[in-house]
């Protein structure tokens, strides 16, 4: 069985720039920079990598879009964080704190944990809109 391994960085990026385009403007490398708090030198060297590999496009005014493989590891990060981040809420922890918190452990989780925290968080939440 291959281990999980998780590319935090890789994924970082991915995410910021689907978050960043939910927003329905033109995602900038330095938006990106911004985002997550990085120089845009660095943001540059990482972007040129994503698109070697394929995972992010730039068009001739410099506006980032994902690539088919690019958009499915940003959906599958932003869906780990989401539900990470309302499973630690409904735990009683702030929404800032399990935020945080869920942009850290969407990373080392493996897809199995991640499937059966997802399946037992949508069970509680069915039993609680029943009740």
């Amino acid at each position: 069985m291959k281990p999980y391994e998780s590319h935090e960085s890789e994924e970082n990026y991915l995410e910021a720039i689907l978050m960043l385009s939910m927003d329905h403007r033109n995602v900038r490398a330095i938006d990106i920079a911004n985002m997550l708090g990085f120089s845009k030198p660095s943001v540059s060297i990482a972007l040129k990598r994503l698109r070697e590999e394929g995972k992010v496009e730039v068009d001739e005014k410099g506006a980032l879009s994902l690539t088919e493989h690019g958009l499915s590891i940003a959906q599958g990060t932003y869906e780990k964080h989401t539900v990470l981040t309302d499973v630690l809420v409904a735990l009683g922890v702030n929404a800032y704190t399990a935020s945080q918190d869920a942009c850290r452990m969407e990373h080392v989780l493996s897809p199995e944990s991640f499937a059966k925290i997802k399946e037992f968080y949508a069970k509680l939440k069915t039993e609680k809109e029943k009740a």
